[in-house]
């Protein structure tokens, strides 16, 4: 028998977890003690909004990102349900478009407004009336825009089309009624066609979210599941639970054959929770616990022994629940390939966690970063209720890709564009046709380009990599902001600095092949 090592080789076999500093980490925030289980925190590129707690209704903060270190306590509130709020989920398509559910058997959308929010926020934009009971789990659709799932525990999993201008809507597009118990856990796959459930009656479930069909259904008597999540496009399914002995176990599925698991591995004795994250770019996946302090993570391969083991985080600080950064909000200058957001009632503290691969270089490491999902949906509602699947539209993640840019904006005609973005990226991330950059006719035209630009009010030049014009920015009441709002200028002049220089080769580039047409024709 040939000789195997003991370990694999892999690029993310080193990586490690980083608590950020005290004064990066979001102090006196008054989080819920709710004992539902799920996760009261979210988070995208511009905001994070937490569930706090309240005496009488359900109430939640939207915290501007970059606004760390003590929270005001009059910090306005999202305060318009009349029960604990249970979930809340940012669009994946607008960074100031968020949906709540709560006790009061209603689902809310509220618009966050750019300038931010100056007083406490309790009419919502849209108010969903379908449910009987309690709402316990909200999921948007991951490429269709303005497709909402809420599922409450009258055992009904519901589907919203959000283009339907009416402010309440009393009646879903479609009602999923395969449970005979509270769903748990809803994940989708890559394109958004399958839906896989967790629910109480311990059973896992694969429906057809249009058909409303069951297409598969896993009673494996010796994993009871809590979560359940769809691995990207591996075709497997991930799920956390308990054994027969009442240990914290892990599962691995087959997605065509849910019958019996392909893996399952007891963790610990201890009680809490497991939320399982995976990462379908860098085929991580992270189990995090609730009520300790520790985050697993592991590597997924699509042959055996299909989950590797890489390292553990572990902190004294138990977590209560936790929110995920997208991709496009992390730092890619320190190789951060994952960021959570971990909940800390006991010290009503919010404690950021970056998992870090160790790379000497600070140039962009693109063998780390393929192109992962941007915030242009792939379809819109009534294309994707027709029956039409598209994966999500990838981007980039190199800085001046265009990216990070997720202001709403994508939704209207979009304004002057700049000389730097035509010369790498219009859009989103789409690349010019290289003959139209060749032409020597395009030359005026990106000249007389520049001079307008020139003539452009500063205020509509400078931006920063956050995407709030800095005229717009409440201006910094401590040291500590002072010193962040100044380290972000001098990340906007060296982008600036880039662009200028980009500008100039371009500028070259045109003045020399014109040069060479000139003399070929003469």
């Amino acid at each position: 028998m040939s000789w195997q090592p003991q370990y694999r080789s892999s690029k993310f076999r080193h990586v490690y977890g980083k608590a950020a500093s005290k004064e990066k980490c979001y102090d006196c925030v008054p989080i819920t003690r709710n004992v539902h289980d799920n996760h009261f925190c979210a988070v995208n590129p511009h905001f994070i909004a937490v569930v706090t707690e309240c005496a009488g209704g359900g109430t939640f903060l939207v915290i501007p990102i970059n606004q760390t270190g003590k929270l005001n306590p009059n910090h306005p509130k999202i305060c318009g349900h009349k029960g604990n709020v249970l979930d809340i989920k940012w669009n994946p398509f607008n960074d100031f478009v968020i949906a709540s559910c709560s006790e009061d058997a209603t689902v809310k959308i509220w618009d966050i407004p750019k300038h931010l929010l100056t007083k406490n926020l309790t009419s919502p934009t849209k108010e969903l009336l379908g449910h009987t009971r309690r709402v316990g789990l909200i999921e948007w659709h991951p490429t269709a825009n303005n497709i909402l799932f809420s599922s409450g525990y009258d055992y009904k999993i519901m589907i919203w089309n959000l283009d339907i201008k009416d402010a309440v809507l009393s009646k879903p597009v479609k009602t999923l009624d395969a449970h005979k118990d509270v769903v748990l856990s809803m994940s989708f796959n890559t394109d958004g066609s399958l839906l896989a459930t967790a629910c109480r009656d311990r059973k896992i479930r694969l429906l057809d979210p249009r058909a409303g069909t069951v297409l598969q259904e896993a009673s494996y008597k010796s994993h009871k599941v809590n979560k359940v999540l769809f691995l990207g496009n591996m075709k497997k399914l991930f799920s956390t639970g308990t054994s027969r002995w009442n240990n914290r176990q892990i599962a691995l599925w087959d997605q065509n054959d849910l019958s019996v698991p392909l893996l399952e591995e007891d963790l610990d004795g201890s009680s809490g929770l497991l939320f399982p994250f995976y990462d379908s770019d860098t085929h991580m996946l992270y189990v995090v616990g609730k009520g300790d302090g520790n985050i697993r993570y592991y590597e997924i391969s699509p042959e055996k022994p299909y989950l590797n083991y890489l390292m553990e985080y572990r902190s004294q600080l138990p977590q209560k629940g936790v929110g995920m950064m997208p991709k496009r909000g992390l730092e890619v200058s320190a190789c951060e390939i994952f960021r959570f957001y971990k909940l800390i009632p006991t010290k009503s503290l919010i404690e950021p966690i970056s998992m870090i691969v160790p790379r000497r270089s600070e140039s962009y490491q693109e063998d780390i970063y393929p192109l992962t999902t941007g915030t242009q949906p792939a379809l819109t509602a009534l294309e994707w209720l027709k029956g039409v699947n598209k994966g999500p539209i990838l981007v980039s993640l190199r800085p001046g890709s265009g990216a990070e840019n997720s202001l709403p904006q994508f939704f209207e005609p979009e304004p002057l564009m700049k000389t730097a973005d035509l010369s790498q990226h219009q859009g989103q991330g789409r690349k010019m046709p290289p003959e139209d950059m060749q032409k020597p006719s395009k030359i005026e035209d990106s000249r007389k380009q520049l001079k307008v630009e020139e003539k452009m009010p500063e205020n509509e030049q400078v931006r920063l990599s956050n995407g709030f014009d800095v005229f717009e920015c409440p201006p910094p009441k401590t040291e500590n902001e002072l010193l962040q709002m100044f380290y972000r200028q001098q990340e906007e002049i060296r982008r600036l600095r880039e662009i200028v220089n980009q500008r100039d080769i371009q500028i070259k580039q045109l003045e020399l092949q014109l040069r060479n047409t000139c003399m070929e024709t003469g």
